[in-house]
């Protein structure tokens, strides 16, 4: 069965990883953001080697976004950026393996994502994983 191992972050977390944060937080040196991308290429890497990779892809920064609602019945459009520290999907990795406590191993893994110790992330690091509803009926016409 497929799962959906998401990541989630905010503008703030992204702007420190890529050195255009605020004056009041040290961003990430070049080799911090360098083992950050080490460490998930070689997770993906090995998801590969496993046979469970299905596919990943990051996400641009939620600056980039924008968000479609409805009010009385009208789409409205929002454009990014969301409050900086509104947490948003920043990227995902899909696997294939035989079940959701698997799935929830690899995602595990990602506990040992490496952060500088001069971080200040806005809230826990953490995942999600759900599984993919490849099952769901087709809607009847």
């Amino acid at each position: 069965m497929k799962y959906m191992i998401m990541m989630m972050g905010s503008q703030r977390d992204l702007d420190m990883l890529t050195a255009n944060g605020q004056a009041d937080r040290r961003p990430w040196t070049l080799e911090e953001a360098q083992a950050l991308h080490k460490f998930m290429r070689d997770w993906n890497n090995a998801l590969v080697e496993s046979g469970e990779f299905v596919e990943a892809h990051g996400l641009s920064a939620p600056a980039h976004a924008r968000r479609v609602s409805v009010r009385d019945g009208v789409p409205v459009v929002t454009e990014g950026p969301y409050p900086e520290t509104q947490e948003v999907l920043v990227g995902y990795t899909i696997v294939d393996c035989e079940s959701f406590d698997r799935a929830t191993e690899i995602a595990a893994q990602l506990a040992d994502t490496p952060f500088p110790e001069h971080a200040q992330l806005d809230r826990p690091w953490y995942v999600d994983v759900r599984p993919i509803d490849d099952q769901a009926p087709e809607p009847e016409v």
